[in-house]
């Protein structure tokens, strides 16, 4: 018999009621069956004995730490279950207290923006979603911002200062994080042409460092950091040119008038869905869609705006499903209509 375990009961039982007739196959199932028992006893055991450990950490550790946070109020979308745990960093120690909090306890964790540009599972995250909320405007020979802060308020410290260079993210909803992060951008610019340096935290060391420009390997609708998840932005320093603030003005009601015209603003959404892509009649994603057809389609509370077709909208009460379901549907059609793969822009928690 295997050490450690007691001899099953059941076996003792089995024999005394056959007279120590039972057969070694019968020995061996009944046997295996209380022993597999006990370790999963045992394997109980130990999660309890987890959880209230890590819940021991939590209160000493993140005593502001939230607990099962809806994430839908959290994003552009509206849409998204419960984060198990929730933490919003206002500083950058909060940030590096709260990621080193989460390697040491083997939590997943997600750092979240202005959630303009994600379409969080209707199941929620299971692990750590940290807030960014370092929001400050920081001193400096340039302009700089905090991660946390929005391109909107950034966009108007722009023209308090007179500053010019930004005045195409008028209207993006978002953070200036998730901005570089995705290389977010508008009427030929993007924030490519707006970084000087950013300031990152490396979570494999936990220290923090520069990055010049060059080093955020910038494309369209890429950098770096999406692909190397390692390095978590906290501020940046950006290149802006001295202008007048009439003009500065002037273009950002023209960029924020010209948004109003053409996307559905009315509705929760998540931006743009699809990354625009070169194609032989020269079209953007949002004509190629609605040349399938596809303007106006619902699925459940989710619909392809009638609007921007590269928008898709929640009409109140649109669920994840819904929306992957227009997702995968847009795919297909223009892959069999015009030979063309499209990538999502969008990103998926």
């Amino acid at each position: 018999m295997t050490a450690g375990f007691p001899r099953a009961k059941s076996v003792v039982f089995l024999e005394n009621k056959r007279g120590g007739r039972v057969n070694s196959k019968t020995k061996f199932l009944v046997s295996a069956a209380v022993h597999l028992t006990y370790i999963l006893n045992l394997v109980i055991k130990y999660s309890r004995i987890m959880i209230e450990c890590i819940k021991f950490m939590i209160e000493k550790e993140l005593p502001s730490i939230q607990k099962n946070i809806s994430l839908a109020q959290y994003t552009t979308f509206k849409i998204g279950g419960k984060a198990r745990y929730f933490f919003i960093a206002k500083t950058k120690e909060d940030l590096i207290k709260a990621i080193s909090f989460a390697r040491k306890s083997k939590i997943p964790f997600f750092i979240l923006g202005g959630g303009s540009n994600l379409l969080v599972s209707d199941k929620g995250y299971k692990g750590l979603v940290i807030k960014m909320r370092l929001t400050r405007f920081l001193e400096g020979k340039n302009a700089c911002a905090e991660a946390g802060v929005t391109l909107n308020g950034l966009v108007r410290m722009s023209l308090e200062k007179g500053l010019s260079g930004m005045e195409w993210a008028a209207g993006i909803p978002g953070t200036v994080g998730g901005a570089i992060y995705g290389n977010a951008g508008a009427f030929g610019k993007s924030m490519k042409d707006n970084i000087e340096k950013v300031e990152v935290l490396d979570i494999k060391n936990l220290k923090v460092k520069s990055l010049k420009n060059k080093d955020c390997k910038f494309g369209y609708r890429e950098s770096v950091f999406k692909k190397n998840k390692n390095l978590i932005l906290i501020s940046a320093t950006l290149k802006l040119k001295k202008g007048e603030k009439e003009k500065i003005k002037e273009l950002i009601e023209k960029h924020l008038e010209y948004r109003k015209t053409v996307q559905p603003l009315n509705y929760p959404s998540a931006g743009s869905v699809f990354k625009n892509t070169e194609n032989k009649r020269g079209l953007t994603v949002g004509k190629l869609i609605e040349e399938c057809g596809l303007k106006g389609k619902k699925i459940g509370r989710a619909k392809i705006s009638e609007k921007h077709a590269n928008f898709i909208v929640n009409l109140g009460g649109a669920k994840e499903k819904d929306v992957k379901k227009l997702i995968n549907l847009i795919k297909r059609k223009v892959k069999s209509k015009f030979k063309i793969v499209l990538e999502e822009e969008v990103q998926f928690l």
